[in-house]
């Protein structure tokens, strides 16, 4: 599967097990991007318990998240985000395949809501160069009825997804979908 050891879901016992009985639970199975984190218990744990955040957030919508994730995953190269990303806005959010392309060529047209549009450029600006946002981009936001907790939750999610694709590039984490 990758180039480091990791846990498979027949093979897992103690808290890899709990965790993967809870990503089982939510997906049906255990992606490969997950059982890499196995190779440390606590990271899995604490990845699961982020993606749960994420899923269940009161005010970032799936169709957000899952632009957000395809757009910083494809500024890093990381295949396997960038498609899995894209199969959520296909299959879930039921966009087509050209709308998703569209949105990949160029994120302002992503078929999102105009606030929730604003707050994908604003994440992706502060992502690429975090030096260039100023309060004027938060007050533009906010003006939209985005919180700052909403703000920095956005971020937070890109910035981690960024990390995210470093380890899975890394370590060659291979398609199952």
């Amino acid at each position: 599967m990758a180039l480091i050891s990791t846990v498979a879901p027949e093979q897992a016992q103690g808290s890899v097990a709990d965790t993967y009985g809870k990503i089982k639970e939510t997906f049906g199975w255990i992606p490969n991007i997950l059982q890499l984190m196995s190779a440390s218990p606590e990271q899995l744990e604490m990845n699961w318990d982020s993606i749960r955040y994420y899923f269940t957030h009161p005010t970032l919508s799936l169709p957000l998240l899952a632009t957000t994730r395809m757009l910083v995953s494809q500024a890093h190269q990381c295949d396997y985000c960038v498609d899995f990303n894209a199969g959520i806005l296909i299959n879930r959010c039921e966009q087509t395949p050209e709308q998703v392309a569209a949105t990949r060529q160029d994120p302002t047209k992503a078929i999102l809501e105009p606030k929730d549009k604003a707050m994908l450029l604003f994440t992706l600006k502060a992502v690429d160069t975090p030096h260039d946002v100023n309060a004027s981009d938060l007050d533009a936001l906010r003006s939209l009825g985005w919180a700052d907790r909403d703000m920095f939750d956005a971020v937070a999610h890109a910035a981690r997804n960024i990390s995210a694709d470093i380890i899975f590039n890394t370590f060659k984490v291979e398609r199952d979908f």
